[in-house]
């Protein structure tokens, strides 16, 4: 089974800061970036970014090279990136946000890393990489003699432009390469099917090495519009209200979990900042509806919803779907809908054949997102990459490892993980439905389910649940999931929290709660 996606034809040098430098040229007096109450335009932007690509070239980081950028969200921040582009090199997100033991790990990953860039803020944070770290406003006056012009570098789509780390079953960072031909097909697809222009300004509210984030950064400018961005370290949901509320910002990309904190700041404090947005690009993690439908159909609500469905293997999203169009039935999941120009979505069963109408099969990516692969990959996991044949000609395409199927209106629906199921009492199940399950039960904002070993070694399902009034008693949650999933999908487990802990990207914690689980299981009874 094929999804295929609509063929749009690319320039013969798909390069996406290229966009950027047209902005420059056409409108240099216009914003690009806007923080903590400074702003600087397109051509101040293009003009300091081709300093910092010019300093690169002369110490031979050029392309090909890796940059690692260790920066808190700032202007300084989109000069490093821009300059890493001119200079035909591919940055490296190290996110300040990140525990410094992850970070450390980290830079252990990136193999031949030719430098980082930090601030006198997160320096201390890299100081142990065995590269050398260089701070922007120390070089103020060295930068300031070195050219104005973009450097003539031959930068090409199959050039790799980013490389972010993602999380895998083997618990060691993967960096997974994103080209220039995917990112540019990616923030084309979004420009042109859904309209964004130079009035189509940007808030971005997810931590910087989120995979997701890397679009959100680049897609305004790639537009000629003004990326808003927020001083702070971690996601600030009054902060991130208050810019919106207080700017023409028209478009937000975000994690869902992240869109469910934004909505319940609206609906307490009755504002419309999010209801006058044009756009509302969000994903990542299995949706709850029901946290945002309320909110949805608000009167005068004019912001289209777009639930998207991707990985960082493939440029980040690979499908999008109008939530406009969504009318809920008992148990269903929301579409995450087709794919993006020039992008083919496969379902496929183990021997890689092509499922039946209707049937789940392993979700698999080719087209113009694929990546270049792991760049510190030995293992099984390059294997994700692979080639089939289709019509007789090679496609390469990438095994997400995620489980799906079609709609009948040819809609993706993805289930959850292939391989999320564990063994509880003899049967495999699949936690997400559970938290589906639970989040339909009233009383119940949202919830998620993990697993824990006990003393004997056996599976157990926890479920934490973020009561909508008082807490629930665990007999209760008990009784009422009975009706709905069998017994032994029922957690063993379940405590009352006030809210789901988030990771830096926005996303549900979920070795937050594993830890909380290791922490207070002997608590157990009644929820508490």
């Amino acid at each position: 089974m094929i999804l295929q996606g609509k063929r749009v034809a690319l320039p013969s040098a798909p390069v996406v800061h290229k966009q950027f430098e047209a902005h420059a040229e056409t409108t240099p007096d216009a914003v690009a970036v806007s923080w903590a109450g400074k702003q600087v335009t397109y051509a101040e932007l293009d003009v300091r970014a081709n300093r910092f690509a010019h300093f690169l070239a002369a110490r031979g980081h050029g392309r090909g090279a890796k940059v690692g950028v260790c920066l808190d969200y700032s202007i300084d921040m989109l000069v490093a990136v821009l300059g890493t582009l001119k200079a035909g090199a591919a940055y490296v997100p190290f996110d300040p946000a990140y525990p410094a033991a992850r970070l450390q790990l980290l830079l252990g990953q990136v193999p031949d890393l030719a430098l980082i860039v930090a601030s006198p803020a997160t320096a201390g944070m890299v100081e142990s990489a065995a590269v050398e770290v260089i701070d922007l406003e120390q070089l103020t006056d060295h930068l300031a003699g070195l050219p104005a012009t973009s450097p003539d570098v031959p930068v090409t789509g199959d050039d790799v432009c980013y490389a972010v780390f993602t999380s895998g079953s083997t618990g060691t960072p993967k960096l997974t390469a994103v080209r220039h031909e995917g990112w540019f097909n990616l923030m084309n697809w979004l420009k042109v099917e859904y309209g964004l222009h130079s009035g189509s300004h940007n808030l971005v509210v997810s931590a910087f090495g989120f995979d997701l984030s890397q679009r959100a950064l680049m897609t305004p400018l790639f537009c000629g519009a003004t990326q808003y961005l927020l001083a702070s370290r971690n996601f600030d949901a009054m902060m991130a209200y208050r810019v919106l509320t207080e700017n023409e910002i028209r478009v937000v990309h975000c994690a869902s979990s992240t869109l469910y904190l934004l909505v319940d700041w609206e609906k307490a404090r009755g504002g419309d900042a999010l209801t006058r947005l044009d756009y509302m690009l969000f994903g990542g993690e299995p949706l709850k509806v029901e946290r945002i439908a309320e909110w949805a159909r608000r009167e005068g609500n004019t912001c289209t919803l777009l639930h998207q469905y991707g990985v960082a293997e493939c440029t980040d999203v690979a499908t999008s779907y109008d939530l406009a169009g969504y009318r809920p039935g008992e148990g269903d999941i929301a579409p995450v809908g087709k794919p993006a120009y020039n992008t083919d979505i496969h379902l496929l069963d183990e021997q890689l054949r092509g499922v039946g109408a209707g049937e789940y099969g392993e979700i698999c990516i080719s087209g113009a997102g694929v990546g270049a692969g792991y760049l510190n990959g030995k293992g099984p996991e390059n294997e994700k990459f692979t080639t089939i044949v289709v019509d007789g000609e090679p496609r390469r395409l990438y095994r997400t490892g995620d489980r799906g199927r079609l709609t009948e209106a040819g809609e993706l629906v993805v289930a959850g993980r292939m391989d999320a199921q564990v063994k509880v009492r003899g049967m495999r199940i699949d936690p997400t439905d559970i938290e589906r399950a639970l989040g339909r039960l009233a009383g119940i904002r949202e919830a998620a389910v993990v697993v824990t070993p006990t003393d004997s070694g056996e599976a157990e399902l926890f479920a934490f649940i973020v009561p909508s009034g008082a807490d629930l008693t665990e007999d209760d949650v008990r009784t009422r999931l009975l009706r709905t999933l069998p017994r032994n999908m029922v957690p063993a487990r379940f405590t009352n929290i006030p809210r789901l802990p988030l990771s830096p990207h926005g996303k549900v914690d979920r070795a937050a709660l594993v830890e909380s689980c290791r922490n207070h299981c002997a608590n157990s009874g009644t929820a508490a």
